[in-house]
């Protein structure tokens, strides 16, 4: 059964410990939280502050993503904030095995993340090292964004990759994931779907989070 990380950068910030308490009590496994700092993308989210306000309202699995420059400058505090799996992207990193190593260090899980034009190929080193892969499904820095469906065919290349090299390293998906193509996101190879505007502008999230759990 796959794995449903909603998205907190579409809650309402206005009423973050609802929608946490929401998600709570959700079939949600995992919480995805979006860093960025307005370099590596266009736009700016928030900070260890706010990802230890959120960690400390679940008792779920805590998916930080940064999408940030000079990762290695921050994902201590990340860590301390209540991360329990800090993504990096491939495209910020100068020196990817380091950054990797230094996460793992700190006894948390680490991912790396793909922005949609980079090829799975590039992962081919160190797909081994890592417990997650983030596939962006559409261009880092803002939700509500479309599917790209080319996602589809690079799910496939690196399902086959992590079979290739026997790694343990999950697929994740993150960018336009709706009720409509999850199936198909599901089918082609992934293990974990991130949903925002899915989950949060749905008239029941409750329900839309199940719905999502249970596709097949």
């Amino acid at each position: 059964m796959s794995i449903i990380a909603p998205s907190l950068l579409s809650a309402d910030f206005t009423q973050l410990q609802k929608d946490c308490e929401m998600l709570n009590k959700s079939e949600a496994d995992w919480y995805h939280l979006d860093v960025m700092d307005g370099k590596f993308v266009p736009n700016i989210s928030f900070g260890p502050m706010i990802v230890q306000q959120i960690c400390s309202l679940t008792k779920k699995y805590c998916d930080v993503h940064l999408m940030i420059e000079e990762p290695e400058k921050y994902v201590e505090a990340f860590k301390n904030a209540g991360a329990h799996n800090i993504t990096v992207h491939l495209e910020a990193c100068k020196h990817l095995h380091r950054n990797i190593q230094q996460i793992k260090a700190l006894g948390i899980h680490v991912g790396v993340a793909v922005n949609p034009h980079t090829p799975v190929e590039t992962l081919s080193d160190i797909i081994n090292d890592i417990d997650l892969v983030c596939l962006m499904s559409v261009n880092p820095g803002f939700g509500g964004q479309a599917f790209i469906p080319n996602t589809l065919s690079k799910i496939r290349q690196l399902r086959q990759l992590i079979q290739t090299k026997n790694s343990e390293a999950k697929i994740e998906i993150d960018g336009g994931v709706t009720l409509e193509n999850a199936a198909e996101i599901l089918k082609a190879g992934a293990d974990v779907l991130v949903a925002g505007n899915t989950v949060f502008k749905s008239a029941n999230p409750l329900q839309t989070i199940s719905e999502l759990k249970h596709i097949s």
